[in-house]
């Protein structure tokens, strides 16, 4: 057994060169960046629920909280305080886990506490981003989601640059209104030019529905993403309505869609992550996967097996 310990913070200044990185330590099949041009659309909330749902398919999921500055991943997985520790015997980070097995690692694990700010340039919030990619031990995985910070600055050039041909997509978040719908064109365009493909566009915070009349109001304005995706031409994933209880759930750190399954917003995630499964299903079911026993005779192995034994995914 290689020694563990409590990860201390170090940085250094990056060579003045463009690195290629990979994930270290694993095998990851399907890796999505989630992104949107601007804060306040719930991209790291799409980005938690993505990374439940795909877990509730029974895939292996890991997020990656690379928004050094608003760092919210641990919170709205219920992971606030949580430490990360260090394999010094293979020089590698251990993600944290959270709910359904998923592994997470993100700048809030390392902070003195949650009200702490991260005062850095970018240049060092390139340096822990390139760390958090190349020397955290994720294991093989199915899906690794990726949270950016919103716009198109340092952080999500990092990841486009050092991941160049890796990255399955983006994931573009939006909301509705004029504003909003301006900035989702930019992060297009941004993912665009460097090269990275456009998954699609989801639009959170659609509507609202009143649960004593049944009647729907557009609070925020009719919905844009649709409209915006079929402009750029790139596929619109779906709309995820307002529900107080999601907040609820969110606010006490506990995944909405572990806790009202049957909400509409949940069901519509779900539609989301049974879609973008069905696209790549190929590229998942290439992931080898184990078979588990609860019993092993002394020296025997657990054996790989690949293919569609019954019940995959």
């Amino acid at each position: 057994m290689s020694n563990k310990s409590n990860i201390n913070v170090k940085v250094q200044q990056p060579q003045k060169q463009q690195i290629k990185l990979s994930f270290s330590a694993g095998n990851v099949k399907l890796k999505f960046a989630v992104m949107s041009g601007k804060g306040g659309v719930g991209k790291s909330l799409i980005t938690a629920s993505l990374a439940v749902g795909f877990a509730l398919r029974g895939l292996k999921v890991g997020v990656l909280d690379a928004d050094i500055y608003g760092p919210t991943i641990p919170k709205l997985l219920g992971l606030v305080g949580s430490p990360l520790y260090y394999d010094d015997k293979r020089d590698l980070i251990i993600p944290t886990v959270g709910p359904l097995g998923i592994k997470v690692v993100s700048i809030d694990f390392l902070l003195p506490s949650e009200n702490s700010a991260v005062i850095w340039r970018g240049a060092l919030v390139t340096k822990a981003i390139e760390d958090f990619l190349s020397k955290v031990d994720w294991g093989d995985l199915d899906v690794m989601m990726i949270d950016l910070p919103p716009g198109t600055g340092d952080a999500p050039l990092t990841i486009a640059q050092a991941l160049s041909g890796q990255l399955t997509g983006s994931i573009i978040v939006s909301a509705p209104g004029d504003v909003s719908g301006r900035i989702v064109k930019k992060a297009i365009d941004f993912s665009r030019k460097v090269k990275v493909p456009v998954i699609g566009v989801i639009e959170n915070m659609c509507c609202f529905t009143c649960p004593d009349t049944g009647k729907t109001y557009y609070l925020f304005g009719e919905p844009e993403g649709k409209r915006i995706a079929e402009e750029a031409n790139v596929p619109f994933l779906g709309e995820i309505p307002l529900d107080s209880r999601v907040s609820e759930a969110n606010n006490a750190g506990i995944p909405f869609l572990l806790k009202y399954p049957d909400i509409e917003a949940s069901k519509k995630l779900m539609t989301v992550v049974d879609s973008l499964i069905g696209r790549f299903k190929d590229e998942l079911s290439k992931q080898t996967k184990r078979e588990i026993r609860l019993m092993k005779l002394p020296g025997e192995e657990e054996s790989p097996s690949t293919g569609n034994e019954e019940g995959d995914n």
